[in-house]
């Protein structure tokens, strides 16, 4: 694993999925976490921080949502008030709504963008000050096969602010990489998150175990698969690799699903 002791990293959408996933791995890799979740999230933030802390790092929680700046800028001024730096940012907050064009309307598509496009820029807006006066900084994102490589019909929005993402992340990596900062983007395939699993703005399971067998791998991705590779980017030895999407799919978007 690569390691990555002595360095702070800011996780969003943390309480599931890749966002836990990714908390885990690089708390075992060495690494303090800030973890975000959003208010309404089902899902247990504190089994995160019981792991992480189990693997002898800090950890600090804070309710958040990345659509609102107020709440990135305060996650962030409390991670580096209570561990002491931000190294490493991880715009992984995300929803998708399947939603056909004709019931489309601006709130439907600004509720998306907001939190998936937008909430990554204010995470890194907030970050970049702080990583320019500390000459070091990993800024990555969760973009997704959908919008990079491939398409996926009555999720305009949720396409739009994932393509959306790559432009981003390219900028900014040739913005700040003079200021020691890279910025890159995984863009995962199908990963077995909660997200997935909805049936009504997803695959759902029956979706997922269809499709299992059809990717060239022979299943689905775990989020370890997604944590894994944000740990490599995130590490010393990624230090050349910069302005990136970095597709983790099993090779299902070249057998054409």
């Amino acid at each position: 694993m690569f390691e990555l002791k002595n360095q702070v990293a800011v996780i969003t959408g943390a309480a599931s999925g890749i966002g836990a996933a990714t908390a885990r791995v690089f708390a075992a890799a060495g690494a303090d976490v800030a973890l975000a979740w959003y208010p309404s999230d089902p899902h247990d933030i504190e089994l995160v921080r019981r792991d992480v802390e189990a693997s002898g790092r800090r950890c600090i929680v804070e309710a958040v949502d990345v659509g609102v700046s107020a709440d990135v800028d305060r996650l962030i001024a409390r991670t580096v008030a209570e561990l002491g730096a931000v190294h490493i940012a991880v715009a992984n907050a995300g929803i998708a709504r399947r939603v056909p064009l004709e019931k489309h309307d601006d709130d439907a598509w600004n509720r998306v963008v907001n939190v998936n496009l937008q909430g990554a820029y204010r995470v890194f807006r907030a970050c970049i000050p702080h990583m320019r006066e500390q000459g070091f900084g990993r800024l990555l994102a969760t973009s997704s096969i959908a919008g990079t490589v491939s398409a996926w019909p009555q999720h305009l929005d949720y396409v739009s602010s994932k393509a959306g993402l790559v432009g981003l992340m390219q900028t900014l990596a040739v913005e700040f990489g003079p200021f020691g900062i890279t910025s890159n983007a995984v863009a995962p395939g199908t990963i077995r998150t909660p997200q997935a699993l909805d049936p009504v703005n997803s695959l759902g399971p029956d979706g997922i175990a269809e499709l299992a067998d059809k990717v060239p791998v022979g299943r689905v991705g775990d989020p370890e698969d997604i944590a894994y590779v944000f740990a490599f980017l995130a590490s010393q030895e990624a230090s050349y690799v910069n302005g990136q999407v970095i597709v983790v799919d099993g090779a299902r978007h070249l057998a054409g699903l």
